[in-house]
C-alpha cells in the first residue's frame, strides 16, 4: 500500500505533519509485543456503497489504511453491500475513485459481502441447528413492539420456540423466494430482557424481493449489516475492526455471533492467510466519529440535499463529499494532515472547520503558484504609455520556490485592474488608487490616476493614468506610494468565470434538534457566480484541477468537470486569511 497522491497538485512533499494521540496505536503495539494474531496487522475500509464518502470518512480511510501501512499489514476494500435498494455501481465507482485519489490502495482485490452470501447462510444454518436462532413471523410493525425500549424489556415472539426442523424448514423456504417480503424474517435467540436492544432477539436474515447489482436475482433473502459484518471480518482475517463510536453498543452481538459459530469452519471459510492454530477471531475498536461545525455529515442528510436540488449532485464544491472538496480544490496532503492533526480519540468532539481550511491553506501555499486574475474589472489607460508598444514582464511564480521559475506577463498602455482597488472618494488610510494618488502594479510599474470615465449612471468605467516608467522594479524615491494592486492586460487577458464559494451552512450546528430542520439554515450566499471576469494569459494552459494562488484574492482551482477550451471555469477553495492558524498558535 501507498501513500503518495494521485494528483500533481498536493503539495504533499515537505509537508510536517504532527504527531497526534491515537490509542489504536498502542492497543496494536500491545498486541505485536504480545504476538497475538502471529504478529499479523488486517485491517479493512467497509463502506456501504450507499451513496459518496465525505471527509468523516477520509478518517476512517485514513486510520484503516495508515495503520496497516505502518505495520506492514494489509487492509481491504470491502462494501458492505447488504441493502441492494439503496445501493448502486455509481457509489462503488466513486468510493474506489476517492480512495485512490486519497493515496491509498487495497489489498488485493475488491471484496463485498455480496461474495460471502452462500457462506453467511450456512452460518445461519448452523445457528439454527445449535438453537441460537428462529424464523419469526411477526410483522416488522409487532416485532417492533416486542421489542420494547430503552426502559422497559422486551417481550419474547410467539414464534422463538419453533422446533428447529420446523425453523430450518422455513428458512430454506425463504431463500428458494416462497415468501413475500415481511413475511418472516431469521432471528438470533439471545435475550429479550436484555439492556442493551441490540441484543434482543435482533433480526439477522429479511425477506426483499429486489435485484442486487452484484448477485442479480440471485437472492430473494439478504443479511442484515451486523451479522453479515462480523463474519465478514472473520472470513477475511481481520484483525482489527476500525468503527465509529456508534457501533459500541453493537460490539456484544458482534462478539455474540462470532463466538456461537464453530471457529474451525470459521478458519475453514477464511482467505487461509493463517493456519487454524493462528487464527483469532477479529477485535472490534471503536474511535470517536469526525464532526465538523458548519457541516452536516450524515449520508441521509447528504442525500437529501442532493435529490432535493440544493446542491448541484454529490460533488458540488459546497458539499463535504470527497468528490465535493476534490472539486474544490482540496489535495489529498490536506486532508490526510488535517485527519492526522484530529488524532484518534473516545471523545466525541466537534472540530473546527477553520482547522480543515488551514490544512489547505498549508499544503497551497507551498505547492501553488502564482497568478493574478481580475474579479471586477475596471479599465485602465496609461495615457503617456506609446500607442501600440508592448513589453514582456518576468514574474516569478512563487515567492520562496524558485524550483517552479517564472511567468511571462504582457504589459502595454491598456489594463484591467479590479473595481474593488478604486475609490473616488476614499476613506481614511486608504491604500489603493484614487484621484491622484499612486500605487503600484504587482510586478510592474507605479501608477497615477488622474481622470475618471463615468457611464451614464455616473459609475467610473475607466481610469486614465500615467506612469512612471522609471519605477520598474524600483521603489519610487521620495515619494509615499499607496499600496500594491494587481491587474492584468486588457488585449492578451482571459475571459473566465471564477465561482466563489462560502460554507454550506450559516449556523455552526445545523444539526441543532432544538433549531428546527438543518435545511433552513442554508447559506443563501454560499455560491457567487461570477462572468466577465479577467485573468492573466499564463493560464491559458492551466490543467483541470491545477491550484493557484489568485495574488489578494485567494485559491483558486480549474474545475475539472466544467471547463473547457474555450471556455475556463475557477473554483475558489479558500480565502488567504486563515484565523484558525492564529487561534492555534
Amino acid at each position: 500500500m501507498n501513500a503518495s497522491d494521485n494528483s500533481g497538485n498536493s503539495g504533499s512533499a515537505g509537508v510536517a505533519t504532527p504527531v497526534t494521540s491515537n490509542f489504536i496505536r498502542h492497543i496494536i503495539e500491545q498486541d505485536l509485543h504480545s504476538g497475538k494474531h502471529a504478529g499479523r496487522v488486517q485491517t479493512r475500509f467497509p463502506p456501504e456503497p450507499n451513496g459518496f464518502l465525505h471527509i468523516g470518512h477520509a478518517k476512517s480511510i485514513c486510520l484503516n489504511f495508515g495503520t496497516a501501512q505502518a505495520n506492514d499489514g494489509r487492509c481491504n476494500l470491502r462494501f458492505d453491500d447488504t441493502n441492494p435498494e439503496k445501493e448502486s455501481q455509481e457509489f462503488i465507482n466513486s468510493i474506489m475513485a476517492d480512495i485512490q485519489w486519497l493515496g491509498f490502495s487495497w489489498s488485493g482485490e475488491i471484496r463485498y459481502a455480496s461474495s460471502y452470501f452462500e457462506a453467511l447462510f450456512e452460518f445461519a444454518l448452523q445457528l439454527i441447528r445449535a438453537g441460537k436462532a428462529y424464523v419469526c413471523s411477526l410483522t416488522p410493525e409487532q416485532a417492533r413492539e416486542y421489542r420494547g425500549n430503552l426502559t422497559s424489556p422486551g417481550r419474547e415472539s410467539p414464534y422463538r420456540n419453533r422446533s428447529i426442523k420446523e425453523n430450518l424448514d422455513l428458512f430454506i423456504r425463504m431463500r428458494a423466494g416462497e415468501f413475500s417480503d415481511g413475511t418472516h424474517s431469521l432471528r438470533a435467540r439471545i435475550d429479550m430482557a436484555s439492556p442493551n436492544i441490540n441484543m434482543r432477539d435482533p433480526v439477522i436474515y429479511r425477506i426483499r424481493h429486489v435485484e442486487h447489482h452484484q448477485t442479480g436475482a440471485q437472492w430473494p433473502i439478504y443479511p442484515m449489516y451486523d451479522y453479515a459484518h462480523c463474519i465478514s471480518d472473520a472470513i477475511e482475517c481481520i484483525t482489527h475492526s476500525l468503527c465509529t463510536l456508534e457501533f459500541e453498543d453493537h460490539r456484544p452481538l458482534y462478539d455474540w455471533i462470532l463466538q456461537n459459530l464453530d471457529k474451525s469452519s470459521l478458519h475453514a471459510a477464511s482467505d487461509g492467510v493463517t493456519t487454524e492454530a493462528e487464527y483469532v477471531l477479529p477485535r472490534q475498536i471503536e474511535f470517536a466519529r469526525l464532526n465538523i461545525n458548519y457541516t452536516v455529515m450524515s449520508k441521509r442528510k447528504l442525500k437529501e440535499l442532493v435529490i432535493q436540488g440544493f446542491v448541484n449532485g454529490w460533488d458540488d464544491p459546497r458539499m463535504p463529499t470527497l468528490s465535493g472538496l476534490r472539486r474544490r480544490g482540496y489535495t489529498p496532503a490536506s486532508i490526510r494532515n488535517f485527519c492526522e492533526r484530529v488524532g484518534i480519540s473516545r471523545s466525541e468532539s466537534v472540530v473546527d472547520v477553520g482547522m480543515l481550511e488551514h490544512s489547505i491553506r498549508e499544503d497551497l501555499d507551498r505547492s501553488s503558484p502564482r497568478a493574478m486574475c481580475v474579479l471586477r474589472p475596471l479599465k485602465v489607460t496609461l495615457r503617456n504609455y506609446p500607442q501600440g508598444a508592448s513589453e514582456t514582464l518576468i514574474l516569478p511564480c512563487h515567492p520562496k520556490e524558485t524550483s517552479m521559475g517564472a511567468r511571462e506577463l504582457p504589459f502595454g498602455r491598456e489594463l484591467f485592474i479590479d473595481a474593488a482597488d478604486f475609490e473616488e472618494v476614499p476613506p481614511p488610510q486608504y491604500k489603493r488608487l484614487s484621484p491622484g494618488a499612486e500605487v503600484r502594479l504587482r510586478g510592474a510599474y507605479v501608477i497615477r490616476c488622474e481622470e475618471i470615465v463615468k457611464d451614464a449612471s455616473g459609475q467610473p468605467v475607466e481610469l486614465i493614468c500615467s506612469y512612471d516608467n522609471a519605477t520598474l522594479g524600483v521603489n519610487p524615491q521620495g515619494r509615499k506610494v499607496a499600496g500594491v494592486i494587481h491587474w492584468v492586460p486588457a488585449g492578451e487577458a482571459l475571459d473566465v468565470e471564477v465561482r466563489i464559494y462560502d460554507r454550506l451552512f450559516s449556523k455552526e450546528n445545523p444539526d441543532d434538534k432544538n433549531g428546527g430542520d438543518y435545511k433552513e439554515c442554508l447559506n443563501p450566499d454560499s455560491l457567487l457566480v461570477m462572468t466577465g471576469c479577467k485573468a492573466e494569459p499564463s493560464l491559458r494552459t492551466a490543467l483541470p484541477e491545477a491550484s493557484f494562488q489568485f495574488e489578494r484574492e485567494g485559491y483558486f482551482c480549474v474545475d475539472r468537470l466544467d471547463s473547457t477550451a474555450d471556455r475556463m471555469v475557477f473554483n475558489r477553495t479558500v480565502t488567504l486569511r486563515d484565523s484558525w492558524a492564529k487561534i492555534s498558535s
